[in-house]
């Protein structure tokens, strides 16, 4: 079996782990939002923590699970001009798409981890009354771009293997 594909196939395990996680993170942010709603509301007891857990929840789904939308192909993309180039055009501006977007998320994951290690090693935290340590969303953050980041490089090696077989 091919080597890249065999990487795939374990980031395709991860990132099914990651959608998981990142639907009860959803769940979550959905409780803490309904709980503030409704002991505000009917106890006249506001929260001063949904905000920040929900928020916390909310870029844990989307970083996390960002990988696994590419890994799919499913973000948002103009498909009207691929349909009418060459198969060989079409081939080479997903390449240049996948490489292009794979620098772009090794820049921004290395300045997630810099983002994460600076709020961890001198304990920045939000500036609320309940002041949770940033080094949580920065972790999401850093943790998710790295798993894009290793997603992009997976399809842009793609590009220069073959497929393997139905055998495989």
């Amino acid at each position: 079996m091919n080597l890249v594909f065999f990487f795939s196939r374990i980031v395709s395990s991860i990132n099914r782990l990651m959608v998981l996680l990142g639907s009860l993170a959803l769940v979550a942010a959905s409780v803490v939002l309904s709980y503030s709603v409704i002991s505000r509301g009917l106890f006249n007891a506001p929260t001063d923590w949904q905000d920040e857990a929900a928020v916390f929840c909310l870029v844990g789904v989307t970083f996390l699970c960002a990988s696994y939308v590419q890994e799919f192909r499913h973000h948002v993309g103009i498909s009207a001009i691929a349909s009418m180039l060459p198969r060989a055009v079409d081939a080479f501006r997903l390449f240049m798409i996948d490489a292009l977007s794979f620098l772009f998320c090794l820049f921004f994951t290395w300045k997630s981890w810099t983002l994460f290690h600076e709020a961890w090693s001198e304990g920045h935290s939000t500036s609320s009354s309940w002041g949770p340590p940033l080094s949580i969303p920065y972790g999401l953050m850093a943790t998710g771009m790295t798993l894009l980041t290793v997603q992009l490089l997976l399809q842009t090696m793609q590009h220069f293997v073959a497929k393997p077989s139905k055998g495989a």
